[in-house]
């Protein structure tokens, strides 16, 4: 069968390399084609466009770049019809992908939707487009299916696919010679993958580890990010920045500033005592504001439904409390082990590995079903 795979970001490409890896060991005549990054196509996929030109994150960056939004749905539309796929799987990236059902839905073709968007948290309206248009929803948080439900929609949920990326992570012992790292314990710094993000959040968060000398800085870079960006930013300073190696960091990091999104859970899963960080536009700051109707921003604290870790946002995002917020972790021993604590019961909510291969065979399942609604 050919699969037409639509991924927007870095961890869009992480799952659907995995789901992909996952369907080649069950259909060994399947083809795919896709929107997303350098894991996919090391999975084999055709990737036709890298999701390093279509990251635009908040409001006003969204409107700056509108032409080059709408020029890439223009091709996507006309590169579907062309290619004339057996299902079309969209994972997450709802701005874009759920313009893309829609067109997809009205040219009769089937639709798979791989984790959900986050409209449990904003844009809750947005459930009425998915469930006219997508023909199959794959959730990866415990609390999606009883969401949907509350709408009429049946949704599968299959665990989160991190779980999968983690528990097959084998770590190296010679990580920290490699990268020229010495024997004292790492505060990892993730400042997130988009360019705008990083010029962001990065400058904050060295600006508060300044005050532990006793440990070493370490960067998680973005692998479709610039290192001139990073060396721009650090100046003299000195702290390493390692690219394409997030989870070995993660792995061997004792303490960890995290940029909200995928990344917060990936830290959590790893074991390392985290504080969330987020800082946007003044402008989209205050639009999100009005519109999330969460209690909490990171993925940890909503899934256990409790401050598990602590979450700065916007105005606290300054080096003062960051600096406050790590030196808790790092100098005061029961909190750091009431946080590994919640970390382990994170773990046992999200479903034991495996996510990927379930969303394989359920995706083969209903493909082979007739009369797919």
């Amino acid at each position: 069968m050919k699969y037409y795979v639509i991924a927007g970001e870095a961890s869009g490409d992480l799952h659907a390399a995995n789901l992909i890896k996952e369907i080649k060991l069950l259909d060994t005549t399947a083809e795919f084609r896709a929107w997303g990054g350098d894991l996919m196509d090391a999975q084999g996929a055709e990737v036709i466009k890298h999701y390093r030109d279509l990251a635009f994150m908040g409001f006003t960056e969204v409107i700056l770049n509108l032409r080059a939004i709408v020029r890439n749905l223009s091709f996507c539309k006309k590169d579907i019809l062309s290619w004339k796929p057996d299902v079309l799987i969209l994972v997450d990236y709802p701005g874009f992908n759920l313009r893309i059902a829609d067109f997809a839905h009205k040219n009769k073709l089937k639709v798979f939707y791989y984790i959900s968007p986050q409209i449990w948290a904003w844009k809750q309206g947005r459930v009425h487009d998915i469930k006219k248009n997508v023909d199959e929803m794959f959730v990866i948080l415990p609390f999606e299916k009883e969401f949907y439900k509350r709408f009429g929609m049946d949704v599968n949920f299959i665990g989160h696919p991190l779980l999968d990326a983690v528990t097959n992570f084998h770590s190296v012992e010679d990580f920290r010679k490699r990268n020229g790292l010495d024997h004292r314990p790492i505060i990892a710094l993730l400042p997130g993958s988009r360019q705008q993000e990083i010029s962001r959040m990065l400058p904050v968060m060295l600006n508060a580890v300044k005050s532990f000398p006793q440990m070493q800085v370490v960067i998680a870079g973005a692998p479709s990010t610039d290192p001139s960006i990073y060396r721009k930013i650090t100046g003299e300073q000195n702290v390493k920045v390692v690219f394409a190696q997030t989870y070995q960091l993660l792995a061997t990091a004792h303490t960890a500033a995290v940029t909200s999104g995928t990344a917060t859970l990936e830290a959590a899963l790893f074991g390392v005592p985290l504080v969330v960080c987020y800082r946007g536009g003044n402008i989209s700051y205050q639009v999100a504001k009005q519109l999330i109707k969460v209690k909490y921003i990171s993925l940890v604290n909503l899934i256990l439904d409790r401050p598990a870790v602590t979450e700065l946002i916007q105005n606290d995002m300054n080096a003062t409390r960051l600096r406050e917020e790590l030196g808790r972790i790092i100098i005061e021993g029961h909190i750091r082990e009431s946080i590994l604590k919640d970390l382990e019961d994170l773990r046992a909510l999200l479903g034991g590995p495996g996510a990927s291969k379930r969303a394989a065979l359920q995706m083969m399942t209903k493909l082979k079903t007739p009369n797919l609604a």
